[in-house]
């Protein structure tokens, strides 16, 4: 790995965590709002509802966009080293797929997290 690709890779650990700081007072800052005496237009429940949906909805959107950027930055690496390794030596295609499905399983697994949670949203609204 040279030093332009570390620098880029610093560039999008930074900016992804900047993203989770833009998100976390996003959602501290509609928590305030909501719960304020003066915005009440419904009742203690309703906004209960509502504050449950948003903290459900920010926690699928993270799941999902996190794992999804995770197993491709992952599978970039990870893809392009097995494909020399395979080009060297091919009996290592059996190994080097597994790792490969490995890592998709990451991405699969945010995929999961974010619909259980799109789920869970359904019975708040119905509760």
């Amino acid at each position: 790995m040279n030093t332009l690709q570390k620098k880029q890779i610093i560039k999008l650990q930074l900016g992804m965590g900047l993203f989770a700081l833009a998100i976390l007072i996003l959602a501290t800052a509609v928590t305030t709002v909501t719960a304020s005496p003066e915005s009440t237009q419904g009742t203690a429940q309703e906004i209960d509802k509502g504050q449950a949906i948003f903290g459900l909805a920010i926690g699928a959107g993270i799941a999902m966009g996190l794992a999804g950027v995770g197993a491709a930055l992952a599978l970039g690496t990870a893809s392009s080293a097995a494909i020399g390794a395979i080009a060297e030596r091919p009996e290592v295609f059996g190994r080097t797929i597994i790792f490969i499905a490995f890592i998709e399983g990451i991405g699969v697994f945010g995929f999961v997290i974010a619909f259980m949670l799109y789920l869970r949203m359904a019975d708040v609204l119905g509760a």
